[in-house]
């Protein structure tokens, strides 16, 4: 008679269960792909992907340090910044409708915009007159644009851009920005205002509809936040965004926003006793600890537009980071052979995405073997279509001297050689032993043409 089989305890079980969720989580859920599940189990899977990828995206880009940085670059730009605004603004006759728009959207930053605004109505009047107003408005665009391109590159960070935009298209581009932005801020008021007024003028014989009319001007924040992040997410990277991506981010970024404007104000009133042992100055590291959780909150929101809309190519991803080098000469074999027949045959050249999705490879994969050619001048990008930020790749050189052993050839001379080896008398043998090998293995492919593969 053999003896019963004893169940495993509690503990066992749970920690069983644990380690199949964690590598549930870590690897199998990534060699799932959009092909192989259908229905809820492929929206539930969509959403733990972009959870994941969004979380993986923050810790991988150090986005915290890169929030720091640019909290210190904001509070060195905040009076240029408001004084670009505030000049345009005025310009059209807004100052003070911007002004008081302001105040509204930042309450918990009253007394410091007060100051802020002091700051800025010091520097325009200054520059009222004398060479000051040219060289003055030069600095402070600079000052400005600088700031929006630090942005811009932690942006492209994320969506793993290697370029970003160029000076001329960052004036142009910054400077629409500056004059939108005033009239948005106007329109918005505007809206406030007038659902305020026909609340209190119109509805005081419909009180059934009141209720409404509260409803809406308290969601009206939210959307207006919730706008100005899609906004931000779609136009600020130097790629092409998705709009449906783009607004799914600025919705959870601009809730979260709201919410930590409200957490923040109410916490405010713990720190009294802060502000009885600092004064006025306690409102410097309060705005500091503001713009902080700002930008981490703002960063997040980039980091879920980027996985929301890059999920599906996110498959195999564990196995891409451990990629072997036959398997990653086959993949540059690949992408070039592909982008060599398809400029043969005169149509329209590859983008990254086409690239990945048509052929299944990981875009982290992609993106890196074409910064790759592009830097070994087998390939170059260029522009097709109207919008700059769409970047298509087509071949550097003579598709007709573009071989299987030419191309593994640049690829291994790729990099520095220059070190202090001795390859010339002591390990010279060594070094002639790899160069025939590699020569014995380019050879037979050498007049192999990508074009006829």
């Amino acid at each position: 008679m053999t003896k019963k089989q004893e169940k495993p305890g509690l503990g066992t079980r749970i920690s069983e269960f644990l380690s199949k969720v964690i590598h549930f989580i870590t690897y199998d859920i990534w060699r799932i792909t959009e092909y192989e599940v259908s229905g809820l189990k492929r929206m539930y899977i969509f959403l733990v992907k972009t959870i994941i990828l969004a979380i993986r995206g923050f810790k991988r880009e150090d986005l915290q340090t890169k929030a720091s940085a640019l909290t210190y670059s904001t509070l060195l730009a905040i009076v240029p910044l408001f004084a670009v605004i505030v000049g345009v603004a005025g310009g059209f006759g807004l100052r003070d409708t911007v002004r008081e728009s302001v105040y509204s959207y930042f309450p918990g930053q009253k007394d410091v915009l007060v100051q802020i605004f002091s700051f800025v109505d010091n520097y325009l009047s200054m520059s009222q007159g004398g060479i000051f107003i040219g060289i003055g408005f030069l600095l402070l665009f600079y000052t400005v644009i600088n700031l929006i391109s630090s942005i811009e590159g932690t942006f492209n960070d994320i969506w793993q851009v290697k370029k970003g935009r160029p000076w001329h298209r960052k004036i142009t581009d910054y400077l629409a920005l500056f004059i939108i932005l005033p009239a948005m801020m106007t329109v918005s008021s505007g809206l406030s205002l007038f659902l305020t007024t026909f609340k209190n003028s119109f509805l005081d014989e419909y009180l059934f509809l009141t209720p409404v009319a509260d409803s809406l001007l308290n969601l009206a924040p939210y959307v207006i936040t919730v706008l100005v992040f899609t906004l931000l997410y779609m136009l600020v990277p130097n790629t092409k965004v998705r709009f449906l991506n783009a607004l799914a981010a600025g919705f959870i970024t601009g809730c979260a926003f709201q919410v930590f404007q409200f957490v923040y104000i109410s916490g405010q009133i713990w720190v009294s006793k802060y502000n009885a042992i600092y004064g006025s100055f306690a409102a410097l590291p309060l705005l500091l600890l503001w713009l902080q959780l700002s930008w981490l909150l703002c960063l997040f929101g980039a980091e879920i537009a980027y996985a929301s809309q890059n999920v599906k190519k996110f498959s195999f991803d564990r196995d891409s980071k451990n990629i072997s080098r036959r398997y990653k000469d086959f993949l540059a074999i690949l992408i070039t052979s592909l982008i060599v027949k398809r400029f043969e045959t005169g149509t329209t050249p590859y983008t990254a995405d086409e690239l990945s999705d048509a052929n299944r490879i990981p875009i982290r994969l992609t993106t890196d073997i074409l910064y790759l050619l592009t830097e070994l001048d087998i390939i170059t990008e260029v522009l097709v279509e109207n919008d700059e930020r769409i970047v298509h790749y087509q071949p550097a050189l003579d598709i007709n001297k573009i071989s299987v052993g030419f191309l593994l050839r640049k690829i291994d001379e790729y990099g520095s050689e220059n070190f202090k080896i001795d390859t010339g008398k002591k390990f010279k043998e060594e070094w002639h032993a790899l160069l025939k090998t590699r020569e014995d293995m380019l050879e037979p492919n050498s007049t192999i043409l990508l074009k006829d593969l």
